[in-house]
């Protein structure tokens, strides 16, 4: 007799083999959540393990089967409300004896929420929804810890930041105005470089908040650049005057926020304008790396056998990590630097660029590298220009902080960061302007 090849694509008991796939998942995203749940469970009060959350994850998808099947789609809000009212009564009998927490009983209506995803053929999203809940699960120590630390100041902060996003965004109306060749001021483009930028602030606010305030020297500045490398740099130069004597760990910590803003450069610029990265890589790197040499050249100071370690330091993370004010002058200071740059070029031309550049860096980077952006995307031709232009911001930001560190800090300070931030500032223009 001859074996029989098998067609994988036969029904299996009747049921397609892709389906039993679905229902494969259901369970172990099931199982998956019910083990993390087994391990917290109360014995005496506990509500649910990992065989109640696998099959409720497997009712979740039959009950989504069946009324597939049988043209019922009745049978799913049937199937949850029933599962619903019996996570309820187990939650009032477990409330009675004391525990009144309802995350277990949440993730089990998930579960049965994810069994039906996974039905449908969802099983992708299914299986993400599952694991950033047990993330969240797992993760719970820690984010208690997290909500002690923010207070309702960075709650209403948050909530700005949504309402003006979500809500505000969509209404700006998307179109240029002013006479040509002047029309470069779209209040839709504006405030969405606005949210841009908001958006990667509250970012680096709370990785400062996931890492803690108070750390050695080199952390705090690199955690310090993600808040403001200029806040840092104001912050060292303080304690070089009060203990001068630890001048090169200062130093250290200036040049490592400066080095996450270059980093911050090339993000911001990798979201909105591609082609003007690619101008810009080469001088972005050469300061970068010169700036590592130059933190590394410090590093080897601090730790020489007359340098003394400036032990442990905080990081300013309390201020308001998005405020409606900041945002609108921000959103005016970018207005302003894209008109000016836009009436430098037809007055002036690359130099009139340049000039605008590097005058708005002293202040602040991002307004220009947004509308340096805006302008390359309008006229392609003006990309090496408008390139050339972010990086004189950026020189002129690095040696405004290197300034501030040499004039208002010790003169054991200035003897390191003057030279250094001139050194990478000199890179920068190399870079930019002779490779």
């Amino acid at each position: 007799m001859q074996d029989q090849a098998v067609d994988p694509s036969a029904p299996i008991f009747g049921l397609e083999g892709d389906l039993l796939l679905r229902f494969a998942i259901a369970l172990a995203l099931g199982i998956f959540l019910g083990l993390e749940r087994e391990r917290r469970k109360d014995p005496e009060t506990g509500f649910a393990g990992v065989r109640t959350f696998a099959l409720i994850a497997l009712s979740g998808a039959f009950s989504a089967w069946l009324g597939t099947s049988l043209s019922a789609p009745w049978l799913v809000p049937l199937a949850f409300g029933s599962v619903a009212s019996l996570v309820l009564a187990s939650y009032v009998v477990t409330a009675l004896k004391g525990n009144v927490g309802v995350t277990t009983e949440v993730t089990a209506l998930l579960a049965f929420l994810l069994g039906v995803a996974c039905l449908h053929g969802e099983m992708r999203v299914a299986s993400a929804v599952a694991v950033a809940v047990a993330l969240v699960l797992v993760l719970k120590a820690w984010l208690h810890g997290l909500a002690k630390r923010i207070s309702a100041e960075h709650v209403s902060a948050a909530l700005q930041f949504a309402i003006v996003t979500l809500i505000v965004l969509p209404l700006v109306p998307d179109k240029s105005f002013g006479p040509p060749p002047f029309d470069v001021l779209n209040p839709y483009r504006i405030w969405l470089m606005v949210v841009l930028i908001s958006g990667l602030d509250f970012a680096s606010w709370i990785l400062v908040k996931i890492a803690g305030r108070e750390h050695g020297i080199g952390l705090t500045g690199l955690l310090g650049g993600l808040v403001s490398s200029t806040a840092t740099t104001l912050s060292m130069t303080k304690r070089s005057r009060q203990e001068p004597e630890k001048s090169a760990s200062f130093a250290l910590a200036i040049l490592l926020a400066s080095l996450v803003m270059f980093v911050r450069v090339g993000v911001v610029l990798a979201v909105v304008s591609m082609p003007l990265l690619r101008n810009l890589w080469v001088p972005l790197v050469a300061m970068l790396l010169a700036n590592l040499l130059a933190a590394g050249w410090a590093f080897r100071q601090e730790r020489r056998g007359g340098a003394q370690a400036a032990g442990r330091a905080e990081v300013a993370s309390d201020a308001i990590p998005f405020e409606l004010s900041k945002a609108l002058r921000f959103a005016m200071l970018f207005a302003v630097v894209t008109f000016v740059a836009r009436g430098a070029e037809v007055w002036i031309g690359e130099r009139g660029l340049y000039l605008a550049g590097a005058l708005a860096g002293l202040t602040d980077v991002d307004p220009v590298i947004l509308s340096m952006s805006d302008l390359a995307k309008r006229t392609p031709d003006s990309t090496l220009a408008a390139g050339r232009a972010v990086v004189l911001a950026v020189v002129a930001n690095t040696l405004v902080k290197g300034a501030i560190a040499s004039f208002a800090g010790s003169s054991a300070l200035r003897n390191v960061a003057l030279p250094l931030t001139i050194g990478i500032a000199a890179v920068g223009v190399v870079a930019a302007f002779l490779i």
